[in-house]
């Protein structure tokens, strides 16, 4: 995919917009001042990033206790040291572009890393559809709103609707660690933001060359399919063998675990883009499989994913926020509004009752599907490629893309959790898996498995010879109050506690599963058929 975005831009990039090469008189050794980077600077830089950094960390404490989520704080930070703020100007859209991608990938990559794929395989033909057909029935509901109330011109209304009809990851999964939500839903919307970025951008980068390139709409539809199609076989093949090898290699650190799966997405995303595929479902799908895996120190990767993650969040949208200029927002207010109420009141409902007819889900689910179809840094930065591309009026679609994003980020995120709660879907006694962390022991042929048991297991009050592990496992310390002991077969366990279980390689498996039926089904999880999967992480 990106070789086909960069081949499509370079058709309608301008001339112009070559970059100037600079010559040094010959023999002349290059200054203090040629360098394009010092020590003084980059001591600047570095105290300027961690100051925002800081700043950043501490405002998602606060946006958490109001309810808003944090990208607007982000966004907020960059406007407030941009040219209207601090005076720092900054207007290289190709710029944003391009580590607005690498933002995406890490995020899309934490994304598919923490879904427990349980949740989602119910969800998949509903997501697909969703995220193919949902997203065509919001293109074109929110390009006639462009057009017929606006008045931009058809090109321009069909960017407007590919650009803000993906929903966005980032801004799904953090309202979703707050709303206590079904599984079925939550299944939906997490599987949907992961697949509907792929075919998005396609579609932004179709209408970006519309005045350069002329192909049928068959052709192009043909195209898209191609595309996703090489993206998703890349995922399954980078995802599979990865978690093929990383399962069968010891590392000497375990530090090097996480890096090596997160570069395993990496992998995944440029190899699906130099194959003229979809890199961002290449991304979503490898991640999806190495985080179902059975891969050792599981926790640990997933804790520097988010790590990572909310970085690239950071810096995306306080970049996001500098390249706006607020003083041209406001005569695009209105038009932002009526576009946003287009898209969310219309399209968005009607894209999800049409393409979820057939998979019987009541009303309330649909209604609160409709709702959650949350915007975020996707849009923003989706609305670069047609500023990068020369398009006439993208400097306009990008204005009226933030304000809409601000807006309807600010009306639907904190109203979410209130909504669930009068649809009477907001279910917080479903019980919690376990976080379990496994340890290979390769000399010893045995695995140190961590349990910690979460406050909605249904382990708590379970006595340590109730878990009637297999032969070849045992509870051998338990760590309560920041105490440790070795347990005792009448030990009770409880909420908080962490467990250190020992294994060998034959019953790993078998032991894990039984953990996890447990904390599910409590003591008679067995006999009343609660299962587990190995496939699945706290």
């Amino acid at each position: 995919m990106g070789d086909a975005l960069r081949t499509r831009q370079e058709t309608v990039r301008r001339p112009s917009e070559t970059p100037p090469t600079h010559s040094r008189t010959q023999g002349a050794s290059p200054g203090r001042e040629d360098r394009a980077l010092t020590v003084d600077s980059l001591n600047q830089l570095l105290l300027f990033s961690a100051l925002v950094l800081l700043i950043a960390v501490v405002a998602v404490r606060l946006s958490s206790r109001s309810g808003l989520p944090s990208l607007l704080v982000y966004l907020g930070i960059g406007v407030a040291i941009g040219q209207d703020g601090i005076g720092f100007g900054f207007s290289d859209a190709e710029l944003t572009q391009v580590l607005g991608y690498a933002a995406l990938v890490v995020i899309l990559a934490e994304g598919g890393l923490g879904t427990k794929w349980r949740d989602i395989r119910p969800a998949v033909p509903a997501a697909a559809v969703l995220s193919t057909f949902g997203v065509a029935v919001s293109v074109t509901v929110t390009a006639l709103a462009a057009h017929y109330l606006v008045g931009l011109d058809w090109q321009a209304s069909l960017l407007m609707g590919a650009v803000v009809s993906s929903t966005d990851a980032a801004a799904v999964f953090s309202v979703l660690r707050r709303v206590p939500l079904p599984r079925r839903l939550t299944g939906v919307l997490e599987a949907e933001s992961g697949f509907n970025d792929a075919p998005v951008v396609l579609l932004v980068v179709t209408f970006s060359s519309l005045g350069s390139e002329h192909h049928t709409w068959y052709f192009l539809l043909g195209e898209i399919a191609l595309e996703l199609a090489i993206g998703l076989l890349a995922g399954l093949v980078v995802g599979k063998l990865g978690e093929l090898g990383m399962r069968h290699v010891a590392l000497p650190s375990s530090g090097l675990y996480p890096i090596a799966v997160l570069a395993l997405c990496v992998l995944a995303y440029a190899g699906g883009a130099m194959a003229h595929g979809s890199g961002f479902l290449a991304v979503y799908v490898a991640a999806l499989i190495l985080g179902n895996g059975k891969l050792p120190h599981r926790p640990a990767v997933r804790g520097f994913a988010d790590g990572v993650a909310w970085i690239a969040q950071i810096g995306l949208f306080v970049l996001l926020g500098l390249l706006v200029t607020p003083h041209d927002l406001w005569k695009d207010f209105w038009p932002a509004v009526l576009i946003g109420l287009a898209l969310t009141l219309v399209a968005r409902p009607l894209s999800v009752f049409l393409c979820l007819e057939g998979f019987k889900l009541p009303w309330q689910d649909k209604a609160l599907l409709s709702w959650a179809g949350l915007r975020g840094a996707v849009p923003i930065v989706l609305a670069t490629i047609p500023m990068v591309a020369d398009v006439e009026g993208s400097q306009r679609i990008f204005n009226i893309v933030f304000v809409l994003v601000v807006v309807f980020t600010v009306l639907q995120g904190p109203t979410l959790p209130w909504l669930a709660r009068k649809l009477r879907l907001d279910e917080s006694d479903e019980a919690a898996d376990l976080d379990i962390e496994s340890a290979p022991l390769e000399r010893l042929r045995g695995h140190f498995l961590s349990v910690s048991i979460p406050p909605s297991s249904r382990m708590h009050g379970v006595e340590v010879t109730e878990l009637r592990l297999p032969s070849g496992a045992a509870v051998t310390l338990v760590v309560r109050d920041g105490t440790s002991f070795v347990p005792l077969p009448s030990t009770v366990l409880r909420h908080g506690d962490e467990l250190l279980v020992v294994t060998t390689d034959q019953v790993r498996d078998a032991a894990e599963r039984r953990l996890l039926s447990v904390s599910r089904g409590g003591k008679l999880a067995g006999w009343l058929g609660t299962g587990g999967s190995t496939a699945l992480r706290g």
